[in-house]
């Protein structure tokens, strides 16, 4: 007898399955790859470009106050160090050396013009000539004004000699013992006198003023040569440099003993107790910046100090403008010139404002438009913008807070509205 599987067979109670549950998972699982394949390849297919994303640095957009500051290394100089020129040609003979402490007033060097001093001795020659004719003028007024005095006084004198003698021919004439002619006479006597009275008071206020003029015009000539002679004696006092307040010799540009010419540099003077702090601003924020505005200055240390801005150059010159900072309160001790400090100048503080980092697309766009990345894919979308400072920039229109954008790398996509990131 051949066994077969009989044995084994069991009767099932349970229906059979439908069919389409055999296919349903795999069916499900055929769609979901279709989708996602169709997602991909959508995205691919409306990008015209793909981009390494390691080329690109992106940024979120966000909310925060903004604060716009400007912040640089500065070098030290001094505040005050004039030049000191030779004022005339001469030789010179420097009484200290580069780096030595000076005090205000003190001999630093001298110069030796035999031309300038022999112009003074001219000119005080001059001036003694002139002051001797001034008071010539003065003493000929004075002899001027005495003779017109007494030829007045003369005058007078013969009026009232005039006025007695008519007096006595009009008794005479009116007791009849002097004829009308005598009387006549005398009364032509009298007006005479007074004729000659009166010119000779007006001869004398004429020659008076004429004396004084003339007086005058020589005491003006001997101020004139007297006032060049004090424009002399201080450029001869000029030959001898001092300091001009205490501080410290700097750079002698002078060889001892040797011709220098006129307007030449001889030595220079430096301030030691004011200090200023030097610092390059790149001209986009050049016209932001404004004398008394707030800035702290750290030295190496670390240990911040307050300052302000002192002075603003009006040109730019390599795409940056120069700017001083002085200290508003107390300088650092220790000082030396040409030694670095960090500054920072505090422009403004915008509240709660749509900002983000910073980046070369402001430079390349404008600010008019930034590439929005969603996904693997970054479109290009208008936005406008405010405000900025060296690490971030004020958000107007355009984005949301949370998108994420492309702030650096954007000059790869050209002109396309669209492209792919991997």
């Amino acid at each position: 007898m051949i066994r077969d599987t009989s044995a084994q067979d069991q009767v099932s109670t349970q229906p059979p399955r439908p069919i389409w549950r055999r296919w349903l998972w795999p069916a499900v699982t055929t769609l979901v790859a279709v989708a996602g394949i169709g997602y991909v390849a959508s995205s691919w297919l409306g990008a015209s470009r793909s981009f390494d994303s390691d080329r690109l640095r992106l940024a979120e957009v966000g909310r925060g106050d903004l604060v716009r500051d400007i912040a640089a290394d500065g070098r030290v100089i001094a505040a005050n160090s004039p030049v000191l020129y030779a004022i005339s040609a001469g030789t010179v003979t420097l009484k200290v050396v580069a780096g030595d402490v000076v005090k205000q007033g003190q001999e630093l060097a001298v110069i030796d013009s035999p031309e300038l001093r022999s112009k003074l001795a001219q000119e005080q020659a001059t001036l003694a000539g002139l002051e001797a004719e001034a008071g010539r003028a003065a003493l000929d007024a004075t002899l001027a004004r005495a003779t017109a005095s007494k030829v007045t006084d003369q005058a007078a004198i013969d009026r009232q000699a005039a006025a007695r003698d008519l007096e006595r021919y009009q008794r005479g004439f009116d007791g009849g013992a002097v004829p009308q002619v005598n009387l006549a006479k005398a009364q032509d006597d009298l007006k005479k006198a007074e004729i000659t009275l009166q010119h000779a008071r007006s001869d004398a206020t004429l020659q008076s003023r004429g004396a004084d003029l003339d007086a005058r015009n020589k005491r003006l000539l001997a101020e004139r040569q007297k006032a060049v002679v004090n424009e002399v004696q201080r450029q001869v006092d000029a030959l001898t440099l001092r300091a001009p307040f205490d501080g410290q010799v700097g750079q002698v540009q002078a060889t001892q003993h040797t011709q220098v010419i006129a307007n030449a540099p001889v030595l220079g003077v430096v301030d030691l107790s004011k200090f200023e702090v030097e610092i390059k601003v790149p001209e986009s924020f050049a016209r932001d910046l404004a004398i008394g505005m707030p800035a702290q200055l750290t030295s190496g240390t670390g240990q911040p100090f307050p300052g302000e801005i002192a002075a603003v150059s009006p040109e730019v010159v390599n795409g940056e403008v120069v700017a001083r900072l002085r200290f508003s309160d107390q300088q650092p001790p220790g000082l030396r010139q040409s030694q670095r400090m960090s500054a920072r100048v505090l422009l403004d503080t915008r509240k709660n404002v749509l900002k983000v980092e910073r980046g070369p697309f402001i430079e390349q766009s404008g600010g008019r438009y930034a590439y929005v990345v969603t996904g693997s894919t970054a479109t290009r979308r208008p936005i406008q913008t405010g405000v900025s400072s060296l690490g971030e920039v004020e958000i107007v229109s355009g984005l949301q807070p949370g998108e994420k954008i492309v702030v650096s790398g954007a000059d790869l996509f050209g002109d396309h509205e669209r492209v792919s990131i991997n």
